[in-house]
């Protein structure tokens, strides 16, 4: 019994993402597109065009490792949305409802966009793994960074804040040093789908 749950663990938390066969790559160009706001209706992408970045953020509300990023995420989308950067969070966990979503931003001061990724449809389509996981576009919609938040769960002993850093080489202008990290936390929750679907 002990080391099927143990198993169970193993397997919700990932150590790092692993590499997938399909989703996006830095220097990619993203197709805006639309999902449900967790709190309202549709939310298109494409209205963000004005912006110098956008960084979307793979999150979840039960993950332990997504969860101990929280209030640096929210940190990261004040410091940075009167420099024209845009967050969006995208939750595409099966078992964590838009009603959910909408508290947990409460909850931990959220204030950016919130979509709902029903069938993590985006998820596949991004290659996001794990909770959390960042991706970086510049104002042309290119992949610019995709990784982690930082490399400190504990948020303690940060010396590599790898998604601020993208950010600011980003906004100055600058060539992004280190462009892909490991994102690592909890693996997300897919449905499951019919062969070949």
């Amino acid at each position: 019994m002990k080391r099927s749950l143990l198993g169970s663990l193993v397997l919700s938390v990932a150590v790092a993402a692993p590499a997938l066969a399909e989703g996006l790559a830095v220097g990619d160009k993203l197709a805006p597109f639309r999902l449900p706001q967790a709190a309202g209706p549709e939310f298109d992408l494409a209205s963000l065009g004005g912006k110098k970045a956008v960084v979307i953020l793979f999150i979840a509300t039960q993950c332990p490792v997504s969860n101990a990023y929280n209030e640096r995420m929210a940190a990261l989308a004040r410091d940075y949305s009167s420099k024209g950067v845009a967050f969006v969070g995208v939750n595409s966990n099966k078992q964590e409802s838009a009603a959910e979503v909408v508290e947990h931003a409460k909850q931990h001061g959220f204030d950016f966009t919130l979509l709902k990724d029903a069938g993590n449809v985006q998820a596949d389509r991004f290659g996001a793994h794990v909770t959390p996981e960042a991706y970086v576009f510049d104002s042309n919609w290119t992949l610019r960074y995709h990784g982690r938040v930082d490399e400190d769960r504990s948020g303690q002993n940060v010396t590599s804040p790898d998604l601020r850093n993208a950010l600011d080489a980003l906004l100055a202008g600058r060539e992004i040093a280190v462009k892909e990290t490991k994102a690592f936390g909890c693996t997300i929750k897919r449905v499951d789908k019919a062969p070949g679907a």
